[in-house]
């Protein structure tokens, strides 16, 4: 074999495919558009993203903290997931007025519901600015210095970007810091509810089905935003008007088939495509399993406990979403990795990036110290990341246990006024008020969370490793941590409901009571305990990993050049492409790319609680008026999967064909396909779209708010 062969063979391992990346819409023109084009697309880069024309960027926004939505009207109706206005909604939700339970739809404007707290945010513009961000960081400097005036430069950028607009400002590293981008945003705040599915539709399949294909839940919600009459954003308001927005997406019923080329536009919230093998061998090994099986026992406490009658299902049912969420997720990570042995591949990649240097030896010697620095640094870095999990996944998993030590600083802010010293002690108690567990939570079921998870940290943690005041109280009680969870709950002000209604009446005056609550002092213990001998290490090899990883991607940025890398995800505007896919899953089983409405009627047959679904929607499906919605078999289809490289916070993106049509709504990840936030696979990795064919079918023929089609471009 020749010298030439074998480099060829050995750069495939470096080359990333089509489907796989999330790419920046500002510079989609100049690293990917002739690839979208030969993979069907038929638009412009221009009119994917312009800051001097309307484009699609101007109907793509961050919906709440976390998740995207899409303007489908004129009138600023958008459209997100059920899981992502679920927070929202359930705010809005009593016992009598149950919103989760047995869904809403506003027949009018003055039926839509003020959302309090909820924001919608648009992309104004994009701007270059590494090397602003970059002035006068010596490369000699430490990473702390490096990082101290790097962060004084991106507050200074961000203030004189805003100027005295209304617009805020935020600024993101890219390439592990090697890049930097400023983005201006402009925020609204009043976003009122328009519809939803009931719960039984929006999340048919629940746990069960979570991360998994097929799918058949509804997962959308409708939000109107609402403006000023200058169209600027404005706080609630009688007077405000629905929002006229730059550019709105028209809905496509035409659908989508296998091999179609689709678009998924929004904002992923965090990958890490680059670590190294070191990096995955921690997660696979040590991370997700520790952090699967400490989530596993809080969710059997809440699922038993929310069976027990609606009150508790209502005050646990985001808190239980959010848990199973990341625990499901990283099991499948978990499954995906091993099933494409990714240790041994990134091991490879690493060993075919150094033999690209056979005839440098500078190079050669400087990224094979790079990757002895990086094995060494993870060796130390892991019993350090098991003892932080320890920490997170299990003390501060016990509800009570974290609000409790919330209030640290409400502490240290009221003694330094009784100091007559500077303090925010006035903004820091507002601000943990809410805090409180008032309505949202129940003493009894965290008790039993507490008893759990002592337990499980008594018996895995070495007491050298313990916070030295919980090692003496468990000392005290012999042992015996349900004896110790009795009594901290049976004396704490903080996790009881009729103590803690009444402990802002007079709390400066009691402080001094509240501060030895058992409770608290044991929680303030545990996080001072952390934060003084775990965090700052870690926080130091934090950086040092970052760095290594900053030069490793220099490297391959500069020396592998037949690939055009694409940035981690970290919560901005992406684009990712690809196509309608079909895929083979475990052994034996090869999963179809769409499912119809006949599949959720299969699974409601079978009795069991997760594929409960209301009657009524069972008789449309007898009637089979499926309209407009149906294909051209007369089914009606629910959902349909691509290889678009997804993750969390591309929840509520639109999926969009060839014409730039909305044809779905982004809604979730295949279980073995979760591992794409690591490696991505094209053989498995498959984002779930809910087609809008059946989001439409819902709103017009189950809740009979057919009206709001009037206000969409429909293309049939």
């Amino acid at each position: 074999m020749t010298r030439k062969i074998v480099l060829y063979l050995m750069m495939l391992t470096l080359v990333g495919r089509a489907d796989e990346g999330m790419w920046m819409p500002q510079l989609i023109d100049a690293l990917n558009f002739k690839d979208m084009k030969k993979n069907g697309f038929k638009l412009t880069a221009e009119q994917i993203y312009s800051i001097n024309k309307a484009s699609m960027k101007d109907a793509v926004a961050i919906f709440g903290g976390g998740c995207t939505a899409e303007v489908i009207s004129n009138k600023g109706l958008i459209l997100t997931n059920h899981h992502c206005g679920y927070g929202a909604i359930a705010g809005l939700s009593t016992v009598e007025k149950d919103y989760l339970k047995n869904g809403y739809f506003a027949m009018t404007n003055n039926e839509e519901i003020y959302c309090k707290g909820l924001t919608v945010t648009f992309i104004k513009r994009i701007e270059d600015v590494t090397a602003k961000v970059l002035t006068n960081v010596k490369q000699e400097w430490s990473e702390k210095s490096k990082d101290s005036i790097i962060q004084f430069n991106i507050k200074e950028l961000e203030k004189t970007a805003r100027g005295t607009t209304q617009l805020e400002t935020f600024i993101r590293p890219f390439y592990y810091g090697n890049e930097y981008y400023l983005f201006v945003t402009e925020v609204f705040t009043d976003i009122r509810l328009v519809g939803a599915p009931p719960e039984s539709i929006g999340k048919f399949g629940r746990e069960t089905d979570n991360w998994v294909w097929p799918r058949h839940n509804a997962d959308f919600s409708m939000f109107r935003i609402y403006a000023n009459r200058e169209n600027k954003p404005s706080a609630f308001s009688a007077d405000n008007v629905p929002f006229t927005p730059a550019y709105s997406f028209p809905i496509s019923l035409k659908g989508a088939e296998k091999g179609d080329f689709t678009m998924v536009y929004g904002f992923p919230g965090r990958t890490q495509e680059y670590l190294t093998s070191y990096a995955v061998e921690l997660l696979v090994d040590q991370q997700d399993p520790l952090r699967v099986e400490l989530r596993e026992k809080r969710l059997k406490i809440m699922a038993e406990d929310m069976k027990r009658n609606d009150t508790l299902r209502l005050m646990y049912a985001t808190r239980y979403a959010g848990v199973a969420n990341a625990y499901k997720k990283w099991k499948g990570e978990m499954l995906g990795l091993k099933k494409s042995d990714a240790v041994n591949k990134k091991k490879k990649t690493e060993s075919d990036f150094i033999n690209l240097f056979a005839n440098d030896a500078a190079k050669k010697e400087k990224y094979s110290a790079l990757m002895g620095q990086f094995q060494k640094i993870y060796a130390d870095y892991a019993p350090l990341s098991r003892q932080y999990d320890y920490f997170t996944e299990c003390l501060w998993g016990i509800d009570g246990m974290r609000m409790a030590g919330n209030f640290i600083t409400v502490f240290a802010e009221l003694k330094k006024k009784q100091a007559g010293k500077e303090n925010k002690f006035g903004e820091v108690l507002k601000n943990a008020t809410p805090l409180i567990p008032f309505r949202n939570y129940n003493k009894e079921t965290d008790k039993k969370i507490c008893k759990s998870m002592l337990a499980t940290y008594k018996a895995n943690v070495d007491p050298s490793l313990m916070p030295n005041y919980l090692d003496s109280m468990i000392t005290v009680y012999k042992g015996n941590t349900d004896e110790l969870s009795d009594f901290l709950f049976a004396n704490s002000s903080f996790i009881d409901n009729k103590k803690a209604s009444v402990m802002f009446t007079d709390f400066e005056v009691n402080a001094a009571l509240y501060e030895r609550d058992p409770l608290y002092q044991l929680a303030a213990a545990i996080y001072s305990h952390y934060q003084k001998t775990v965090v700052p290490q870690m926080t130091y090899y934090d950086r040092e990993i970052t760095q290594l990883q900053k030069e490793y991607m220099q490297g391959l940025r500069e020396n592998v050049a037949n690939r055009k890398f694409y940035p981690d995800a970290n919560g901005t505007m992406r684009i990712t492409y690809g196509k309608v896919a079909d895929y083979n899953g475990r052994d034996g089983i090869e999963y179809k790319h769409y499912t119809t409405l006949d599949g959720l009627v299969e699974k409601n047959k079978t009795g069991e609680e997760d594929y409960f679904v209301k009657q009524r929607l069972l008789d449309l499906y007898d009637k089979k008026d499926f309209g407009m919605y149906a294909d051209k078999n007369g089914k009606l289809r629910t959902a349909f999967i691509g290889s678009n490289h997804t993750t969390g916070g591309n929840s509520g993106s639109p999926v969009l064909n060839k014409s730039g049509e909305l044809i779905g709504t982004n809604f979730d990840r295949n279980w073995e396909g979760t591992m794409s936030d690591v490696m991505y696979n094209p053989a498995f990795c498959r984002n779930i779209t809910l087609d809008v064919r059946y989001t439409l079918w819902i709103v017009d023929k189950y809740a009979g708010a057919g009206y709001l089609l009037n206000e969409m471009k429909i293309i049939k």
